[in-house]
C-alpha cells in the first residue's frame, strides 16, 4: 500500500534522536528494526565505510501519529556526505507501482536536480531522489512486488 514518511539525515545523532522520538511518541522500531552502515553490501564505486562509522545508522522507522512515519539515517562526512539545516528532511514516497514511481520522479524532479536516478537497490526496491524547481527534497522507494 502506498505511503508518504518523513526521512530524517543526521550527521552521528540518528540513534539518539529516534530513542528520544521513541520516549515521546511510544512504540516499536519497525521496517525490519534498526539497520547499520555495516550491513550495506559492498559495491563497486561505493565509498568505503570507515571502522568507526560502521555501527551508525544505515535507516531506521518509526510510527509516531495517524500512520505517519518518521524514517531517518546518519550521513557520515567520511562518505562524502554533510549535513547542513536545509538538506536533512526529505519526503519519503513509497508509490505502489514502478509506473506510479516513475512518472512522480519525473515530474518533480523537472527543473529541479536527479541526486540518484531511479534504479534496483539492494534491499530489494526501485529507488530515487532528487530536488524539485523548489527546492524541495524527495525520496522515492518502490518495493518489487513483480508489479510494473
Amino acid at each position: 500500500m502506498a505511503r508518504v514518511c518523513t526521512y530524517l539525515n543526521f550527521g552521528r545523532e540518528t540513534e539518539a534522536a529516534f530513542l528520544f522520538y521513541q520516549s515521546i511518541f511510544g512504540g516499536e522500531f519497525t521496517g525490519g528494526g534498526v539497520a547499520r552502515l555495516r550491513h550495506i553490501p559492498p559495491s563497486e564505486g561505493a565509498p568505503v565505510i570507515a571502522e568507526e562509522d560502521l555501527d551508525l545508522i544505515m535507516h531506521i522507522e518509526l510510527p509516531i501519529l495517524a500512520g505517519h512515519v518518521l524514517m531517518g539515517t546518519d550521513v557520515p562526512e567520511s562518505m562524502g556526505m554533510k549535513v547542513i539545516t536545509g538538506n536533512n528532511v526529505h519526503i519519503h514516497l513509497e508509490p505502489d507501482t514502478r509506473e506510479e514511481t516513475t512518472r512522480l520522479f519525473n515530474a518533480l524532479s523537472e527543473g529541479g536536480f536527479v541526486s540518484q536516478p531511479l534504479q534496483e537497490v539492494f534491499w530489494g526496491a526501485y529507488f530515487g531522489s532528487c530536488t524539485d524547481k523548489f527546492g524541495i527534497q524527495w525520496m522515492f522507494n518502490c518495493v518489487n512486488r513483480g508489479e510494473n
